[in-house]
């Protein structure tokens, strides 16, 4: 068993999904608050359609979310139940800087986060904190457009540069942006996009993510100068791509596909585009956006290591006919006949993770990190008041045991594992509370409704015997 001794188990969430509380505190509006659930969320989440304020037609389910705001002291103390290491979390930027411009932070938002972080201290957890998880403040995004703008840089590492000067000692592990490819899949809610009549979608996504890419460097750079003792890692939404049939074009096409994945983690991890990448984005009629200085700062600013979510595997397919997007799943892939779906169509490939943490490592030769890694289902709470949720026990059970396998054959070097939604929170994709994820029940419902009791899980007790164990006890 080669599970090291001070590795990393944990749960993850992300602020715009469980933290709620968004008037409170002086707290500012975000484009994640903007985000309705039913079929308008989609549209708004890719650009397509304009929502700069809350109306009367829509829920917007991250008003309140879980409301872990009021309650973050029970949910750590539960997570310390577990026997949590690590908790990754993301600050709303919008609690830090309002509306993102102004000169000063708020403090009532930085003591809140000081706040939970102590909390995390108190149960020896620690915390690892994304500074950016899909947050933009909305002022920004209508005076500037989010991160079209070269000028959300500055706004950026002013925030991280507050949080890395208040919270030394407090965190150590931080990542820049979350899933930082989703910009070419979810655009307003990875940047801040929203695309107006006559502009090229594909210049402004690239855009936005040079700029943040040169943000992420920036930052990375004032993590070390800051504090030592800091690592900083990249986020990507990960999954390795299996070609349906082995055509030679199926297979042409797998690669392509994975590349779209790796391109900006290739920059923040080798310091340069690769030529596939500058390539791509010559055949797509547009530009990198390079200012003087830029290349140099990408190479001599790479990240410490690779974090990555992982879900479910994809295929690809030559055929222009398969390979469909869905609202709930926003990565285009064909049907995979040799896999179950879960309640969502997600495929459950539990060896597709130990091929991605192989892809992975070979290709970046950095520590890789499991942040995300987790099963949404419709859990039914019993007569009894349980929840016996034996299939998320049986999903995580056989993706622990491919990770283990990743590290114990193939020599792959992992920090840690964070499942996702550690606690039941707001679904990104689809806005649902009935998508859950948690070890907890939080008794609230898609329209609202509910008291936010937390309830432990089967799952909750099955993965506190894991942690125990260091992984050998999985059963």
């Amino acid at each position: 068993m080669s599970v090291p001794k001070n590795f990393l188990w944990g749960g993850a969430t992300a602020a715009n999904q469980c933290e709620g509380g968004y008037r409170e505190g002086g707290r500012g509006l975000a484009n994640v608050d903007l985000m309705p659930s039913g079929p308008d969320r989609y549209l708004v989440g890719s650009g397509q359609k304009k929502m700069e304020a809350f109306d009367d037609r829509h829920f917007y389910p991250a008003q309140k979310a879980v409301d872990m705001f009021h309650h973050y002291k029970e949910d750590i103390a539960l997570f310390a139940q577990m026997g949590f290491k690590v908790y990754r979390l993301s600050v709303a930027w919008t609690r830090i800087f309002p509306n993102g411009d102004e000169e000063e932070p708020n403090e009532a938002g930085l003591a809140f986060y000081e706040d939970l972080f102590r909390e995390c201290q108190k149960h020896q957890i620690q915390p690892l904190v994304t500074i950016c998880h899909f947050d933009c403040p909305m002022h920004l995004v209508k005076t500037i457009g989010g991160w079209r703008s070269r000028k959300m840089i500055d706004q950026y590492v002013k925030l991280a540069k507050t949080l890395f000067t208040r919270y030394k000692g407090l965190v150590r592990y931080w990542l820049t942006f979350n899933e930082i490819n989703m910009i070419l899949h979810f655009p307003f809610v990875a940047a801040g996009l929203c695309f107006e009549e006559g502009e090229d979608p594909t210049q402004v996504m690239i855009t936005a993510a040079h700029y943040e890419l040169v943000a992420s460097s920036l930052v990375t750079k004032l993590a070390h100068e800051i504090d030592p003792e800091n690592q900083v890692g990249c986020m990507m939404a990960a999954g390795a791509y299996y070609p349906e049939t082995c055509r030679p074009e199926d297979y042409w096409k797998a690669i392509c596909d994975d590349r779209s994945s790796y391109m900006f983690i290739d920059v923040q991890s080798w310091g340069y585009y690769p030529n596939y990448a500058l390539k791509w984005v010559e055949k797509q009629g547009a530009k990198i956006p390079f200012e003087a200085g830029d290349q140099a700062l990408l190479r001599e600013n790479t990240v410490d290591f690779i974090s990555f979510s992982y879900y479910s595997s994809r295929v690809s397919s030559a055929d222009p006919e398969k390979g469909g997007q869905s609202q709930s799943n926003l990565f285009a892939s064909a049907e995979n006949p040799y896999l179950k779906s879960s309640d969502w169509g997600w495929a459950i490939d539990p060896l597709g993770l130990r091929i991605t943490m192989n892809a992975l490592y070979d290709r970046y030769r950095k520590p890789l990190f499991i942040v995300e890694n987790g099963l949404g289902a419709a859990d039914q709470l019993q007569a009894d008041g349980s929840i016996q949720d034996d299939y998320r026990i049986d999903y995580l059970r056989e993706h622990i045991r491919a990770m283990i396998d990743a590290m114990e054959q193939d020599g792959v070097e992992l920090l840690g594992y964070t499942t996702w939604g550690c606690i039941d929170l707001i679904s990104n994709g689809t806005g649902e509370m009935k998508k859950r994820y948690g070890f907890i029940y939080v008794d609230r419902d898609d329209q609202g409704n509910g008291s936010f009791r937390r309830i432990p899980k089967k799952s909750f007790y099955w993965y506190k015997k894991v942690i125990a164990s260091n992984g050998a006890d999985l059963d």
